[in-house]
């Protein structure tokens, strides 16, 4: 059974940092493409930063780039996202999710999501 479970959410003031991380099991975590999203109310789901499993190359949203570094560990199946610099507008929750490959007839994962405060 595919699970993905997140943690470290919390609530900061503007200009803190918190750490994310996302505990996977059920499927070969090394092999997966993983990403964070997030979702404020009213909000569509967006894409925050993505990690490859091949050469972890990560890309990032532009409102995150150079505050967030999202990072995996194979051998402990945990995918991280550090935030620095938290302003207001990164209030969401976020989500971690294994991403859907096709070859391996696998349609992806999503957690259920950590809150993510951030206060003036």
């Amino acid at each position: 059974q595919v699970r993905l479970v997140e943690s470290g959410g919390g609530s900061v003031q503007f200009g803190g940092s918190l750490r994310l991380s996302c505990a996977a099991s059920g499927f070969t975590f090394s092999k997966y493409d993983m990403s964070w999203y997030r979702q404020a109310p009213g909000n569509e789901r967006e894409l925050v930063a993505s990690i490859t499993w091949s050469d972890e190359r990560t890309t990032y949203a532009d409102s995150v780039r150079g505050r967030f570094t999202i990072s995996r560990d194979n051998p402990k199946r945990m995918l991280y996202l550090d935030m620095t610099g938290l302003k207001p507008e990164d209030t969401s929750v976020y989500i971690c999710h294994a991403e859907p490959r096709a070859d391996w007839g696998f349609a992806g994962a999503w957690g259920q999501g950590t809150q993510v405060t951030v206060s003036t």
